[in-house]
């Protein structure tokens, strides 16, 4: 039985007269570029996350690059960041003139390690990016303690984490900024390309809003060079009926988790998978639902043939990236990084997963380690 990896058609079939009329008013009104809906989603957004601004972006890493500007980053400036992380968190912090600065990952959260930060610090140091990977949010306090004693801004890296809990606090609005990325695959995902930065600090805000758009407050007069980052109204209409239903999908997300870890458990407890770990801190919306293995590209291959669709998050930790290579980092720098790089795979994870899929691929999982640990023999 095929298993999809995400299903972005059964969540359209569950909403389609909300979206379809939605799509149709910014048709009516051809408001396709910022206009209505986008401010309302953007109203909308800033009251869910709890913070005051919220700014509609084109994508998540516009986002982090216009988050980080706002805050003053630029040119001369290091941004400390996490190895295991998507390309776009340092990527963001180059395309903002700063350089990233990589640090290891908590092997239980895989978050960043709040410990390792402190000496990663140097008189360039502006900001540091907790990234919430795979939904888990990152230990903030512990971030924001460091943070406090450098006068470091604190961005957070929220693209994966769309309604996470940080101590009861939907992550995002913590941080002097929080990014969101609504690629179409998130737990709160655009028909295209979205994104948002989130701010309780009305001067970054009005940055943000600048920036987005030619560096201009009014039309043909620029009074900084900005970039063409805005917002499509459908992305804003549609992601506006999403929001409405965020809860909800997130709570069936963190069912499924708890029906993958209950019927993975033995498999766990006999050394053959390790399973997520949800922080005594968090409230877990798992984006991803991530395992890891010593076989994990032996049981890739052996998942996609019983039809089983699956993903690495991610396979080249961000300081191994080629495009990296002038900053010298080599392997061994961050080894809990790395060992996630070669352990991790992400198994089908999104609302509509039915139990019968689910069950699907714990079968699957169950008959590869079954015979893994017979050739072992």
């Amino acid at each position: 039985m095929p298993v999809p990896f995400v299903d972005l058609q059964a969540q359209y079939r569950s909403i389609k007269a909300e979206v379809d009329a939605a799509i149709q008013r910014v048709l009516d009104t051809s408001a396709f570029v910022l206009g209505r809906e986008v401010e309302a989603f953007e109203r909308a957004f800033a009251e869910y996350v709890g913070a005051r601004e919220c700014v509609g972006v084109s994508n998540g890493t516009a986002a982090l690059q216009l988050a980080l500007t706002a805050c003053g980053v630029g040119p001369g400036h290091e941004v400390i960041v996490p190895a295991n992380t998507f390309f776009a968190t340092p990527e963001a912090v180059s395309t903002a003139g700063a350089t990233p600065v990589f640090v290891d990952c908590d092997p239980v959260t895989y978050n960043i390690a709040p410990a390792k930060i402190e000496a990663a610090v140097t008189e360039r140091t502006r900001a540091v990016i907790p990234v919430h990977l795979y939904g888990q949010p990152a230990d903030l306090d512990a971030v924001f303690e460091v943070a406090a004693a450098h006068g470091l801004s604190v961005i957070e890296d929220a693209a994966q984490a769309h309604g996470a809990l940080y101590k009861g606090r939907r992550v995002g609005a913590l941080g002097r900024a929080g990014c969101f990325s609504f690629y179409p695959g998130k737990n709160l995902g655009a028909y295209g390309e979205g994104g948002a930065v989130v701010t309780d600090d009305p001067e970054v805000a009005r940055r943000v809003r600048l920036l987005r758009d030619h560096g201009s407050e009014q039309k043909y007069r620029h009074e900084v060079i900005g970039y063409n980052f805005r917002l499509e109204g459908i992305q804003g209409a549609v992601l506006g009926v999403k929001l409405k239903h965020l809860d909800a999908w997130n709570a069936l997300r963190r069912a499924h988790a708890a029906r993958y870890r209950e019927m993975l458990g033995p498999l766990e407890e006999a050394g053959a998978l390790s399973l997520p770990r949800e922080a005594a801190y968090a409230e877990h919306v798992y984006h991803l639902f991530v395992v890891q293995s010593a076989a994990r590209d032996s049981m890739q291959r052996y998942l996609a043939g019983a039809g089983v669709a699956t993903g690495i998050h991610y396979p080249v930790p961000a300081h191994l990236q080629p495009a990296y290579a002038p900053l010298g980092r080599r392997e061994g720098d961050f080894p809990e990084s790395e060992r996630q790089a070669r352990r991790v795979l992400s198994l089908p994870m999104f609302a509509e997963l039915t139990e019968r899929q689910l069950r699907y691929v714990v079968h699957a999982v169950e008959d590869f380690c079954g015979q893994a640990a017979a050739a072992a023999r």
